[in-house]
């Protein structure tokens, strides 16, 4: 068995809040209870989205939480040239082609088909043998068939992503590497065995697989851990402005973090005696035979 590489990859539009401080909580613990190493990659590739400043924030607060990563941190806005020589592979392996298609049409000719899965609208195909018309985008083809995995924490998974979702984006309109290429490329040149994150990315497990298969990259692990919900209803987001980790108990904001992974709050005065306790009940929930 390979040694254990994990890693947390948040992106710098904003500092952590509670939802982000529990995926990384969960993939930090599962690392040291493991003995493995924990790495830290800035996910900067929607360059819209990112906040000046905030990847230093953020490393701040993990900083001051206790959270202290292994090896240098990488940034995605760094490993353009990697992107494009994987993208250009998967041209020459001919997986991907030019899309013209604007969202309207897409769910115009999904509904028109019958396609509709799990209120998406699973892309139908339209210009899969090419298009005459301007092209906004480059899509990867998807297999037609059940991908299953086995999620550490919610069992057994399986999807069909050429019928639930249809082929994928894979460079956007605006030139940029979409989130499913790169972080596959990513967690394969970085040696990742295990990913630990929320249960919103659950649904691009099976369509990340499908990546790691056609570069010849192993499988790693997957645990997709609860999330945090506003009242609402939804999942704690910088989007929907959820607001920043108080600084001013770290303690106390781990303690909340812990709870929501379905632990129960223990004595400690410190973070440093926090972290030694935490990570001995993880081990002894998650990895029994080494606790």
């Amino acid at each position: 068995m390979s040694p254990y590489i994990g890693r947390f990859a948040p992106s710098p539009s904003g500092p952590l809040h509670n939802g982000s401080l529990v995926a990384a909580m969960a993939s930090y613990l599962d690392a040291r209870a493991h003995q493995g190493q924990w790495l830290l990659r800035i996910e900067d590739i929607d360059t819209p989205r990112v906040v000046e400043g905030a990847d230093a924030l953020i490393m701040q607060q993990l900083q001051q939480l206790g959270m202290h990563w292994d090896g240098d941190v990488i940034w995605q806005s760094q490993r353009l040239a990697r992107y494009e020589e994987v993208f250009a592979q998967l041209r020459q392996q001919q997986l991907i082609y030019g899309c013209a298609c604007t969202r309207k049409e897409i769910a115009d000719s999904a509904i028109a088909l019958g396609l509709h899965a799990n209120g998406q609208y699973p892309y139908p195909g339209t210009c899969r043998h090419g298009t005459d018309k301007p092209m906004r985008a480059w899509r990867l083809q998807m297999p037609d068939k059940e991908v299953l995995f086995k999620d550490r924490w919610l069992g057994h998974q399986q999807q069909n992503p050429q019928q639930d979702i249809g082929d994928i984006i894979i460079k956007r309109a605006d030139g940029l590497f979409a989130y499913q290429l790169v972080v596959v490329i990513d967690d394969g040149d970085q040696g990742i065995t295990d990913i630990v994150r929320g249960q919103d990315l659950l649904d691009s497990t099976q369509r990340q697989l499908c990546i790691a298969d056609y570069l010849g990259l192993t499988h790693p692990r997957y645990m997709h851990v609860p999330l945090i919900l506003d009242e609402q209803g939804r999942k704690l987001s910088k989007q929907n402005h959820a607001p920043a980790i108080s600084m001013h108990n770290a303690l106390h904001s781990l303690q909340q973090a812990w709870l929501a992974l379905g632990f129960e709050i223990f004595p400690c005065s410190t973070v440093e005696s926090f972290w030694a306790s935490a990570t001995e009940k993880w081990a002894k929930r998650f990895l029994p035979s080494l606790s």
